[in-house]
């Protein structure tokens, strides 16, 4: 009787879906090139915590070389996609591919392929601008900028590999699999904008108007980007959380690694690795901006930005600016929250040491103009973002 029995059409289709999504797999030069960008991010974060601790001894250290195989494994797996895509005339990418200079392969992998040689040529630059001019702790050398040019390039053209692949996704079951890659390649670029900018983002700060300011010209741009490149209605907030997970494991490992300086003046006792500082509670408006953009997705865009921005500008003040309290106090000043780890070229009579709000308007009048600047910056960040987000929709190679 059961072979009598017809199947639905739409059972069966579901069916076959699952199937397919089931054998598709994540390519290969997704996953090297993810693999990268985590050995990269990951060296980062140790070089800034080693330079914060100990002071640079020598390029040979592990944070560099765990960086700059970031940068080979990058370079090589995409230069090898770009060849084989260019002379393999039954190349799987061939039809989804751009050519640049006669040259074959996804735009990802060109972005990818220009960062890693970026990093492969800061190393030896490096090396020779310390040898040049000693050794230092300072971030904006010639060298460094290259790396950092690099490191931008290859989280870009991951991000254009995996957008690529998600909008070619032939079911929904694979989209939602390349999707959760998505997020951390988002979560990547995030971070690295807030460490670009992480000096003027100190909790010392956290009282001052300037503070929101930078905030808001470099995280809700994320915001809108990633909830239009995806169809899931929380991506803000998986992305920010992503971001916030790998700060804060970065955070507590690196705490538990003895070290002391090498290089001076020393005025921090330093015994463990400077870990970097607790993340801002950006996850907050995240959550907002998902809530309120559902609740006003008939709007007019300029209306939903304005809403949006506003909204961001105002949940993130809410919780920033008691929590900035809090960092100040003893209560923090523990393994978790991390605050009494500085380092160690910081002078004791610094506002970071002595935990003193180092104040950065002189009135209450620059103070309400810089949050007035705060919020149209919050509005023109999600304004571009959206956009953004529009053209990551229609990038299929």
């Amino acid at each position: 009787m059961a072979d009598t029995l017809p199947i639905s059409p739409v059972l069966q289709a579901r069916s076959a879906e699952r199937a397919s999504a089931q054998t598709a797999s994540i390519p290969w030069y997704i996953w090297c090139n993810v693999i990268a960008v985590s050995c990269s991010v990951a060296g980062l974060i140790w070089d800034i915590s080693w330079h914060e601790s100990i002071g640079r001894d020598s390029f040979w250290t592990p944070a560099h070389l765990l960086i700059q195989f970031g940068g080979i494994l990058t370079g090589l797996s995409c230069g090898y996609l770009i060849l084989s895509t260019t002379f393999l005339k039954d190349a799987p990418l061939r039809d989804a591919s751009v050519s640049i200079w006669g040259f074959r392969g996804p735009l990802g992998a060109f972005i990818c392929a220009w960062g890693g040689a970026c990093m492969i040529t800061s190393a030896p630059f490096d090396n020779w601008w310390h040898n040049a001019y000693g050794l230092d702790v300072k971030i904006l050398s010639p060298p460094h900028i290259i790396l950092a040019l690099g490191l931008l390039g290859v989280r870009f053209g991951t991000l254009a590999l995996v957008l690529a692949a998600t909008n070619r996704a032939a079911t929904a079951e694979y989209r939602v699999r390349l999707e959760r890659i998505l997020f951390f390649c988002f979560a990547f670029l995030l971070a690295m904008t807030l460490g670009v900018m992480q000096e003027d983002t100190l909790r010392i700060f956290m009282h001052g108007a300037k503070f929101y300011l930078v905030v808001m010209c470099t995280v809700p741009i994320w915001f809108a980007a990633v909830s239009r490149a995806s169809d899931n209605k929380w991506a803000a907030t998986i992305m920010t959380a992503a971001y916030c997970a790998v700060h804060l494991c970065s955070m507590w490992v690196l705490e538990l690694v003895p070290a002391e300086p090498k290089l001076g003046p020393v005025y921090q006792k330093v015994t463990h690795l400077v870990p970097p500082d607790f993340p801002l509670l950006i996850i907050v408006p995240a959550i907002v901006f998902d809530l309120l953009r559902r609740v006003i997705a008939n709007w007019n865009r300029f209306a939903q930005t304005v809403v949006l921005g506003a909204a961001c500008l105002a949940s993130f003040f809410a919780v920033q600016w008691p929590f900035g309290n809090f960092l100040m106090s003893p209560a923090s000043r523990n393994f978790f929250f991390a605050t009494d780890k500085a380092p160690y070229f910081i002078p004791p009579a610094s506002h970071w040491a002595r935990f003193e709000w180092l104040p950065t308007e002189t009135d209450a009048a620059q103070f309400g103009l810089r949050i007035g600047f705060a919020v149209v910056a919050a509005i023109l960040t999600i304004a571009l973002g959206f956009s953004w987000g529009d053209w990551m929709r229609r990038l299929r190679r």
